[in-house]
């Protein structure tokens, strides 16, 4: 895993114990997205919920499993 992976990793890991809320670059990382396809599924109005907190979007990592496990066939 290369440096950014690693920050990103670790930054996932220390929202997972401390805020329940991700970045859209924490999320994707924590589904295996790239962040691109979260911001692409906003626009088209699909994938997980996510929420406006002022300017910034956060996805809270329960709406994250909750959206990834109905994905499941």
């Amino acid at each position: 895993m290369d440096d950014l992976g690693q920050d990103t990793a670790l930054r996932a890991a220390k929202a997972r114990r401390g805020s329940p809320f991700l970045t859209t670059k924490e999320a994707a990382f924590f589904l295996g997205l790239k962040p691109h396809t979260l911001v692409k599924m906003r626009m088209e109005e699909r994938g997980p919920s996510y929420r406006h907190h002022g300017r910034y979007i956060f996805y809270h990592i329960d709406d994250l499993e909750a959206w990834s496990k109905a994905q499941s066939k």
